[in-house]
């Protein structure tokens, strides 16, 4: 007699998002199962990495990451085309640096002729992000997103500081739009619920719980990123069932274990292979955690997890 192994039945469903125009694009989120979990359930959607770049040189980038991109970063066309044709990339993340007050604090006007070139320069899809400045990003998004209007893009981040003003610019240029909280469930459910009581389609949301990296906090943003997965699956809760982001790399690439340097601490190893094994590190428990959207900068940190998540989803 064959062994029936026991089976959990979820009530509740992920949303699928779909972002790009044509045949590149992606759809990602969709399953009723835990991560991974392809014998329970349906989980159609591979999870999606994105390649960041940046609209200015990476110079506050440690070195070992700066390095794989030394000849294209000084372009962000360069630098797309060169994730799209060199790293085959599946998806961009155009992070807009340059407009923050304390770097080169770049007009909306640049912002949206950078977009601009970028999107003419690459047929990936495209995540646009400002610079986590929750006043200047309200304007910059703007004209971000007038700028990839019916591209269906990703735009963000929403915060409860200016949600109101970037989820109207998606809403009135057809893209999604990153909802970002900080690392509590309660408060990532009720910006979820603003933004759609303004009408925006809670099936064009991405959850942004925030990040950490492995050993600065990694168990908290599970904990948190577990929990709302949880109420989206077991719950059925219509305001936790939105795709998850993991921004992975801005926040690895700024610990003491990426950037300290062999001489200091040469029980640690090589510097490079510690700083990819890092990023791929907390991808990969992000995405047990549940994320379905991954923005990453290392090149083999990026070809590391993709590997993990076909030997995953194998079959």
């Amino acid at each position: 007699m064959a062994l029936a192994l026991p089976k959990e039945i979820y009530s509740g469903k992920v949303n699928s998002v779909t972002i790009g125009t044509g045949p590149g694009a992606l759809t990602f989120g969709g399953e009723n199962v835990l991560p991974f979990h392809t014998f329970e359930g349906s989980s159609s959607n591979s999870p999606v990495i994105a390649c960041e770049i940046q609209d200015i040189p990476p110079d506050d980038w440690p070195e070992e990451v700066q390095k794989p991109y030394k000849n294209v970063s000084h372009n962000p066309v360069t630098w797309a085309k060169f994730c799209q044709e060199t790293l085959k990339a599946k998806a961009i993340a155009l992070r807009l640096t340059g407009t923050h007050p304390d770097r080169e604090n770049r007009s909306p006007e640049e912002a949206a002729k950078t977009v601009r070139d970028v999107i003419s320069a690459t047929e990936l899809p495209l995540i646009i992000l400002g610079s986590n400045h929750t006043e200047k990003d309200a304007s910059v998004l703007i004209s971000a997103a007038e700028a990839a209007k019916d591209r269906n893009c990703i735009i963000g981040k929403a915060q409860e500081a200016n949600y109101k003003t970037i989820a109207a610019a998606a809403m009135a240029n057809n893209h999604k739009l990153i909802a970002m909280s900080e690392l509590d469930i309660n408060l990532s459910k009720q910006l979820n619920i603003l933004i759609t009581q303004m009408g925006f389609d809670k099936e064009r949301i991405i959850t942004d719980p925030m990040c950490s990296a492995l050993g600065y906090g990694l168990e908290y943003t599970y904990s948190v990123m577990e929990r709302i997965r949880l109420a989206a699956l077991t719950q059925n809760d219509s305001t936790m069932q939105q795709p998850m982001l993991g921004d992975v790399g801005m926040y690895v690439w700024k610990v003491k274990e990426t950037q300290a340097a062999e001489s200091d601490v040469p029980q640690w190893g090589s510097l490079e292979e510690r700083g990819i094994a890092w990023e791929a590190t907390t991808a990969m428990a992000l995405l047990m955690a549940g994320t379905e959207l991954l923005i990453m900068r290392h090149p083999k940190a990026i070809e590391a997890v993709e590997k993990v998540i076909g030997e995953l989803t194998k079959g």
